[in-house]
């Protein structure tokens, strides 16, 4: 067995397509400064805060309540930004899942890998992006933000799910995800992680290296 019982995947941005990647783009379509097009839609997602998107991923508020309170944000920072169009964004510009990294995902399984999705997400997502995938094929358990109150980057998000996993030592777990605060955050505490960008070959390459 390799030097880690276990590897921890983020969801969006590593499974399917980064959101990130497709507001900006919006953002810039749309003429605005894409950094404040950004903040107004997902807030500062560095940190965990009161913004209504990270509300809406610890399951505080539902998803209407939470594009209600980001549409009337960015009308008053001269924005129009609405989530729903962002959804749109993304499936045209190629929201389907990446099935190398599925594939991935089980075969590390398979080795023996205890293994598991962590991600921030809403609460009326969940039927849907647990359908997009092999479930049982790639993963263990699910940690879900909007489940348990605490999203990315808190640190007791990740020792959430190393508990879930049964305790694993975070020395000797690999975390995945697309954003560089999330994954720094993880490496903090001691996991070896590894950044997911929108050519996700490299990232692919070194978790085969590590899972050896």
């Amino acid at each position: 067995m390799a030097d880690f019982d276990a590897v921890m995947w983020d969801f969006g941005g590593v499974f399917s397509p980064s959101p990130f990647t497709a507001v900006s783009n919006l953002g810039r379509e749309k003429g605005y400064d894409t950094e404040r097009f950004f903040a107004a839609v997902f807030g500062s997602y560095e940190v965990d805060g009161d913004h209504p998107w990270h509300r809406l991923e610890r399951g505080e508020i539902d998803f209407m309540s939470a594009r209600e309170s980001i549409m009337e944000g960015a009308r008053a920072d001269g924005m129009e930004a609405d989530p729903i169009e962002l959804f749109t964004r993304m499936g045209q510009e190629g929201g389907g899942m990446r099935p190398e990294v599925v594939e991935m995902a089980t075969a590390v399984k398979d080795r023996g890998f205890q293994t598991a999705i962590v991600t921030n997400n809403a609460k009326e997502f969940r039927e849907n992006w647990t359908k997009s995938v092999p479930i049982d094929a790639i993963c263990h358990a699910i940690v879900d933000s909007s489940e348990i109150g605490i999203r990315k980057p808190d640190p007791r998000i990740y020792q959430h799910a190393l508990a879930t996993l049964g305790g694993i030592d975070p020395a000797r777990a690999i975390f995945v995800d697309d954003l560089e605060a999330n994954v720094a955050a993880a490496e903090s505490l001691g996991f070896r992680g590894v950044l997911m960008k929108d050519d996700y070959h490299p990232a692919l390459e070194e978790i085969a290296r590590l899972t050896r």
